[in-house]
Parts: C-alpha cells; sequence; structure tokens
C-alpha cells in the first residue's frame, strides 16, 4: 500500500483551492507523483467531481505530442467544457518548452487550480520563470524519513523493530527500495536510479558533461558527503586514475548535482556575529542509498553518515539549516524555523568522558541563549548545564521535538 504523506500533505492542503501555482520538486522516486495521486484523492473526498481532475503526466507517451506551450495550451483548453474550477496536474512538466507561459495563462484566462511536478530545480529559473514570480509557492519532496519507513512498514504488515535504523542508515528512504528483499538488489536498484537520474535530468541536458567522468566524481562527492569539500582533494583523487579534470568543470558538476536534487549545500552561520557567510558550504545527500553504492559499505560509527540523516529529517521537517561558525571551532547544524533557531551537535555514541566533553564542550564559547543539543545513539539522557541530549531514534520517530527560540 502507499504511504499517505502528511509530512508534505499538511504543508500542501492550505492551497488546494488556491489560484498560487503549487509546484512540487524533488529528486527523481522520491514520491512526488504518488502525493499527486493522494491529492486528488482528497480532493474527490471533499466533493470535487471527478470530471473537474485533469491529469497530464508527461513522461508518458500518450503524450509526447505536447512539446511546447501551445501544445499544452490547447490541450487543457480541450479538456475544460464548463466554467466550473477544475484541478490541473501536470507531472514532469520541464519536458515542455516554455511551459510558463501556458501556465501564466491558464492562471489569468481560467478557473484553475494548478499542480505541477519536477525533477530540476531549474523548473523555476531562467526568463520566462519571470512570468511566475510571485505566483508559484514551492514544496520539496524527498525521499522517506526513519518515521515515514516506520510507517510503511506498519502499512504494510512488514516486520518492524528499531535495529532497522542501521539498515536505513546504509541504504536511505527511497520508497520503491523496499520492494527488494537482500542488499544485492537494494543495492542495483539504487544504482539504476542513479544511473537514470544522471542520464535524464543530467547528460541530457547538456552536450558538455562527459558521463563517465561525472560518475565518478559525482559518487566520490556523495560517499563523503558533510565532510568539507575540497575541489583539490577531487582533482587528486580523480588523478590518481591517471585522469585530469578541471576546477571549473568540478564546480559544473557541482551545480548539476545540486539541479538534479542530489545534493544540498549548506551554507555557514557566524553564531558570533548571527549572520550566514557566503562562499563556505558542505554538501550533503539527498539520501543515504546514494552515499553506499559505489562501495556496498558503512561505517555506523561514521559521524558524518549520522549527520546526513539528521539534516535531511531536518529540511523535511521545514527547517533551514546551516553548520555554526564560533570562535572555537563549528557546530554541526544551526536549525532555523519561523526565525528562531537551536543548535545541534551530533556523535554517533557518548562512549566516554573525553568525547561527552567535546560534543558538549563545542558550546562552551557561545553566549547566545538559543537551545543547545547534543545528539547521539546512547539511550541513557546525558543532558547538563542546560545543554540538552536527544537519542537520535527518538528525534526522527517523533517522540522528543526541537525547542527553538
Amino acid at each position: 500500500m502507499k504511504l499517505k504523506r502528511e509530512l508534505y500533505l499538511e504543508q500542501i492542503r492550505p492551497y488546494y483551492g488556491s489560484d498560487i501555482i503549487k509546484v512540487i520538486t524533488g529528486v527523481r522516486r522520491a514520491g512526488k507523483s504518488v502525493l499527486l495521486d493522494t491529492i486528488k484523492d482528497e480532493l474527490i473526498q471533499s466533493g470535487v467531481n471527478a470530471s473537474q481532475i485533469i491529469y497530464i503526466n508527461l513522461e508518458d507517451l500518450d503524450y509526447d505530442h505536447i512539446k511546447n506551450a501551445s501544445d499544452l495550451n490547447r490541450e487543457i483548453k480541450y479538456r475544460i467544457t464548463n466554467e466550473d474550477k477544475y484541478y490541473v496536474f501536470l507531472d514532469e512538466v520541464q519536458h515542455v518548452d516554455e511551459f510558463e507561459k501556458a501556465l501564466a495563462s491558464f492562471r489569468a484566462t481560467l478557473n484553475v487550480s494548478l499542480f505541477v511536478t519536477g525533477s530540476n530545480s531549474t523548473l523555476l529559473s531562467g526568463e520566462l520563470a519571470t512570468l511566475l514570480t510571485g505566483r508559484t509557492v514551492e514544496f520539496e519532496v524527498m525521499p522517506f524519513t526513519f518515521r515515514e519507513m516506520k510507517e510503511f512498514y506498519e502499512l504494510n504488515n512488514m516486520s518492524w523493530n528499531e535495529e532497522l535504523f542501521y539498515d536505513y542508515l546504509k541504504w536511505g528512504g527511497f520508497p520503491l527500495r523496499f520492494d527488494y528483499g537482500s542488499e544485492t538488489s537494494v543495492q542495483r536498484y539504487l544504482s539504476s536510479l542513479y544511473e537514470s537520474i544522471v542520464n535524464r535530468d543530467i547528460v541530457k541536458r547538456s552536450n558538455s558533461i562527459d558521463r563517465k567522468s561525472f560518475m565518478d566524481i559525482s559518487l566520490y562527492i556523495l560517499a563523503n558527503a558533510g565532510k568539507e569539500l575540497s575541489i583539490d582533494n577531487i582533482i587528486r583523487e580523480y588523478a590518481k586514475s591517471n585522469k585530469k579534470i578541471s576546477k571549473r568543470t568540478v564546480y559544473n558538476y557541482l551545480d548539476r548535482m545540486k539541479k538534479a536534487y542530489l545534493i544540498h549545500g549548506v551554507g555557514r552561520y557566524n553564531i558570533t556575529g548571527k549572520t550566514a557567510l557566503s562562499n563556505k558550504e558542505k554538501q550533503y545527500a539527498v539520501d543515504m542509498g546514494f552515499r553506499t553504492i559505489n562501495t556496498n559499505t558503512i561505517n555506523y560509527e561514521d559521524t558524518f553518515f549520522l549527520e546526513n540523516v539528521i539534516y535531511n529529517e531536518l529540511r523535511a521537517r521545514g527547517y533551514t539549516v546551516f553548520s555554526g561558525k564560533t570562535y572555537k571551532g563549528e557546530i554541526d547544524f544551526v536549525a532555523v524555523k519561523d526565525s528562531r533557531k537551536c543548535f545541534i551537535q551530533v556523535s554517533y555514541l557518548l562512549a566516554n568522558e573525553a568525547t561527552v566533553q567535546r560534543e558538549f564542550g563545542a558550546y562552551d564559547m557561545i553566549t547566545d541563549a538559543s537551545p543547545k543539543y547534543v545528539m547521539s545513539l546512547d539511550k541513557m539522557d546525558l543532558s547538563h548545564d542546560g545543554i540538552v541530549h536527544l537519542n537520535i531514534i527518538d528525534f526522527l520517530l517523533g517522540r522528543k521535538e526541537l525547542v527553538l527560540t
């Protein structure tokens, strides 16, 4: 059975009947189409006649005749037969040339509520996007969170226990990967998915991209997500195979990965000056499975894997996330929502006093009164001196919530 993704639905519901365009973005196979199906079902349950709903998947060969804005305009106007409000769903709309012109026209001339999806962040960028300025609201859909994984297991009567966290930490939350029982099958699926994203959303969009070098560089970046990114190190690693690549090319690959939602850049936050710093970014993978596919191994004590899970969880919950810069060093995350914030340190286990002192001591030089957290897999509550210790699994499953000030 399909999971009803309440995490996103509660954000989108206030806009169901609005004439503002609902833009649902995110990496391929994260569940955007299923989310559209759920929205359609909810509309019908609320009393909307099914005949007033128009759904077009622009990757379906049945709609291969829709090439540009004029084609799309004709298709929609042909289907609208009365003055009632219509709900129009356009899946993977980026395949239509100058689609923004059609959307702007529909919004201005028809009684419609528009929902569109896309798998590339250039969906609403460029010159034509100015037609839609102030007329859209965007929601990024990500693979399952750990809590959604639990809900999916329970919905489908699959055996669940919290030790599956280590499976999630290794293979991530792409919904279809749960159809496969063995690690070999999961890895094969994720590898095929990654290659499909590269082929369709990156290589196909640019004749200048060399597929082989992009695969090599991008998988290296994903495997090292969360670490300080050094372009020079990437070039040196690539050179070990007697190959050369320029800094410009690596930066171009990074940009392409971001636009395809494979990674997210995390900027620095100057805690002392309380400002965001430019040109300082860490990269985190959109899904843990993409970190693992090229090695099939994982060090569960690697804090960067845990950081990546926490980062994705925060983004899924609607936080804006920075890494924190202090006089003394760094704080893993500054999580901001509704102009309020908190600080977060992530550790595997607080196994000894030295580790406790290192993680809690990261806050020693911070005078900001915002809440401070240390997250780890320890089950004992080690909170002290006003710094709250949270068990990572309790946080991911919603048993413990963050407080912001």
